[in-house]
């Protein structure tokens, strides 16, 4: 569960930060972080063994490929999909919180010390990894914390002496 508050952490902090330069409206800042949890939905096998998929499916079924590039694309496109309107920026806002999240677990500490084939549909490649952190180390949770707190503090009541009191964050016309 570490790793993936982690993950929505990183995303908020890092759409905050981008939101600093051009503004991001907040609904948009909430859909990348859903995003960042996308290629972790192939946990769903600590729930549902791959086996009782395969027969209520009746065909081979491995939910390893959703936290693939592949996997993302696929996902992002469901969840554009789903939404009534504006299906280009959903995907693009989804598309981009799961990159987020394949990009920083590419960086993670692996037994074999490459890590997954997370390029696939395009390649198999497993390219070697820089071992920077352990998922589980739970000072990776708290530092990732203390960073989207002060990101959040910053963007609240650091900035508010440069603005007015009104919200700065442009409204989306609906």
């Amino acid at each position: 569960m570490a790793d993936l508050l982690s993950h929505v952490l990183l995303a908020y902090a890092g759409c905050t930060i981008a939101g600093w330069y051009r503004p991001i409206p907040d609904r948009w800042i909430a859909v990348v972080m859903v995003g960042a949890v996308l290629p972790d939905l192939n946990r769903m096998t600590l729930l549902v063994a791959s086996g009782t998929l395969e027969a209520i499916l009746g065909v081979p079924f491995d939910l390893d490929a959703l936290s693939t590039l592949g996997g993302a694309i696929v996902l992002a496109g469901m969840g554009a999909m789903v939404v009534a309107d504006r299906h280009r920026r959903t995907f693009t806002a989804l598309l981009a919180g799961a990159l987020s999240h394949l990009v920083v677990d590419g960086v993670k500490t692996y037994a074999d010390g490459a890590a997954g084939a997370w390029l696939y549909p395009f390649t198999w490649a497993r390219h070697p990894t820089p071992s920077l952190y352990v998922s589980s180390d739970p000072v990776v949770l708290i530092s990732v914390g203390l960073l989207a707190g002060t990101v959040a503090g910053i963007d609240r009541y650091g900035r508010r002496s440069d603005e007015t009191e009104t919200d700065p964050r442009p409204q989306e016309e609906s």
